[in-house]
Formats: structure tokens, sequence, C-alpha cells
């Protein structure tokens, strides 16, 4: 059953990059409560959390406004961030400390689509932690923009969708902003990318280098989620996705090298390739190892947990053949077809951890080489095939 969230709740659970913010937030300052909270002057409601403390909120629960600190972060408009309560002038004293026992604590104005106050994106731990080094505070700040960004893009969005009747209308001006939100998340997440990779030449401890690997990993993510949107938006405007092919000799290693680094990102499952690709192959390489990620990232998601995703590439009858096969629920006859609908799910009730755009981008590349992209499912095994002329045309 779909939840019954409030308006606030839901806005942010429809943005996708909150779960990767939270989970980095957490990794990158060691705060075992992490949360994006909406705060009124007579309200503060989660509205997503990752909580390894057993804090017990969830999405929509209230706290009594007036004993959080997020409460001075709206009237101050300003942050809040805290190493050690007990060593701490301020705020040794105060009662919101005792109350919800922490000692190191961060608390970030978020702004929503009119640039009002909307809320904070905050955490917490009852161990003291070191926040308040500059690139720590800043590096929050930007993912406290990006919420912020999101959410504006969201508040217009549903705002202009509202004034629309006209089916069509209405889905040109979707796609065009959709173009305009790609390009306007690109400064922040620009800056965190470039965060990350000072940090990894700069060298440290261990623990710094994961942390700024983790935070590249998941600005990547980001980053490749706009792609998808704006891939989705070319297509859509300009009858399909264009492309320039040319012959490639070392197309089996890339497709090797997309399946290695399929297996570092989800080093719990098994990915085995069987690439054997003879000669040249007439196609655009990054748009056919794109392809091969996609099907590979919806193998894994929908997969059976410890049964391997299976990737097969060859050349035969003078057509490239790649397939990628998983077990699993057996997928309807029915739904098959839809699979490749932008923005369709099986179940609204499953927490969305990407666009929906992945399958519908793949058989828009197969179409770009004059290829197709099919699916057949039975006796729960999965199997996407992607055949096109292999050859000099």
């Amino acid at each position: 059953m779909t939840q019954a969230w409030p308006p606030p709740v839901q806005a942010v659970q429809a943005l996708p990059c909150v779960p990767d913010i939270l989970s980095v937030m957490a990794e990158m300052t060691g705060l075992r409560f992490v949360c994006v909270a909406h705060v009124t002057p007579t309200s503060w409601t989660t509205c997503a959390v990752l909580d390894k403390l057993g804090f017990g909120l969830q999405p929509g629960d209230p706290l009594d406004v007036a004993t959080t600190l997020c409460d001075s972060v709206r009237k101050a408009d300003a942050v809040i961030v805290i190493d050690h309560v007990s060593q701490d002038e301020l705020f040794r004293n105060h009662p919101c400390p005792r109350q919800y026992g922490f000692e190191s604590y961060i608390s970030i104005p978020v702004y929503d689509g009119s640039g009002a106050f909307f809320g904070t994106l905050c955490g917490l731990d009852p161990r003291p932690l070191v926040l308040s080094e500059s690139k720590t505070v800043k590096s929050l700040e930007l993912f406290a923009q990006l919420i912020s960004k999101q959410l504006e893009a969201e508040r217009r969005h549903a705002g202009r969708i509202a004034e629309l009747t006209d089916e069509k209308t209405t889905a040109l001006l979707r796609e065009g902003f959709i173009a305009v939100l790609g390009h306007d998340i690109r400064t922040p997440l620009s800056s965190i990318l470039h965060g990350a990779q000072i940090l990894q030449r700069r060298g440290g401890d261990e623990t710094t280098l994961t942390i700024a690997r983790t935070i590249q990993r998941s600005g990547q993510r980001i980053g490749r989620m706009i792609e998808d949107v704006l891939d989705f938006t070319r297509g859509r405007l300009g009858g399909g996705i264009a492309l320039e092919l040319e012959p490639v000799d070392d197309l089996a290693d890339a497709l090797a090298q997309t399946v290695i680094e399929c297996r570092s990102e989800h080093p719990q499952r098994t990915v085995a390739s069987d690439i054997a690709i003879p000669g040249t192959v007439w196609c655009n390489r990054d748009r056919v190892t794109q392809l091969l990620s996609n099907l590979l990232a919806n193998a894994l998601r929908y997969g059976e947990p410890g049964t391997p995703v299976r990737v097969s590439a060859r050349v035969e009858d003078g057509a490239f053949v790649l397939t990628v096969a998983n077990e699993g629920e057996t997928i309807a006859p029915e739904k098959l077809d839809k699979l490749f609908q932008p923005y369709w799910r099986d179940d609204d009730t499953q927490p969305r951890r990407g666009l929906g755009l992945g399958l519908y981008i793949a058989a828009e590349i197969a179409r770009a080489h004059g290829g197709t992209l099919q699916v057949v499912s039975r006796d729960r095994h999965t199997e996407f095939t992607y055949s096109a002329p292999a050859g000099l045309r």
C-alpha cells in the first residue's frame, strides 16, 4: 500500500539523490543518524532518514519542534555544528542534547522552490566527532544545496503541470525542463566530484581515501542519472538518440571493463561473462558499453540474490549479439513490453533507487544502431538480447 505521506515528505521521497546523499554524509562524518527534516514554527517532520542508532524515526514521523536544534537553525537561518557537546560553551547546558543523547551534531538549512526555509539536512551521534572542519561543512552544504535545487525543480515542474491540460504540451514541457534540471545540478555536482578528487590526490589514511572514493562513486552515480534524463529528453524531442557509428576493434575489451566495474560495485554478487568478439564491429563503443551497463544494473537489481548474472557477447551470422541473463521472479507476459517504457515500474509501493530510464535508454541505443533489444522471461529465468548488424555498411 502506498504511504499517505504529507506533501513535504512526498517531495523529498521523490528525489532520487537523497538516499545517496544520506549514505555519503554518514560515511564521511561518522554520524550514525542523518536525515532530511521539514521544519516549520510549529512542526518537525522526518522526510528521509538513515538510522544506524535505532533512533526509531521513519519518514512522516514528527518530533516536538521546540525540543530540536533545527528550530534554532530555522530562526537564525544558519548552520549549527557541534563537535563535542560536553565541551561546547554554548550547548553543554542546552536541554536538547540531554534529551536526545548526542555529543556531536550538525544541521544545515534546506530551502524550497520559492527560496523559503524548508527544513534541514541534519545528523547526530552519541560520540564526539570532528564535524567543524571547513571541507566537511562545505561538502555537506553542497549536499543541502543539491536537495534545495531538486526541490525547486520539482516545485516548478508540478506547478507547470497543474497549469496545463494538453497532454502533448505537458510532455514537451516536462522533457524540456529535465534538460534544464540536468544543467543546473551539474554545478554543485562538479564541486563535489572535484573535492573527492583532491582528497584522493592528497592521500592520507585509508579511512579518508575510502570516504573520498565513496563520495566520488555516489557523485558519479548522480552524474549518470543526469545523463540518463538528458538522453531521455534528446530521444523524445529529437526522434531518438543520435550517435556516430565507426569500426571498433576493441569492443571485447570495453565490454569486459564494464563487467569488471560492475563487479567492483557489487562485490557480493557473481557476474559471469563469456565475451568472444573476433575482429571489428561497426558500432558506437561508448553507447554499447552503456547499454550493457544498464542491462547489468537491471539484472542485479531484480535478480535473485545468490544467483549469478550471466553476460554473453558474440558475432554470429553477420550480427553482433549481446545477452544479459539473471535468475529470479518470472516477468508476466503482459508486462514484458512495458519494461522499455520510460518511468514504468511494476510495483510503486517499493522504494525507487533509480529514475526508471535504464531499459528505455538501452532500447533507444539498440534502435540507433539499427538493432533490437528483446526480453524473454520464463521458469524464473529472464534474458535480454541485443542484436545489431556487425559488419561495415
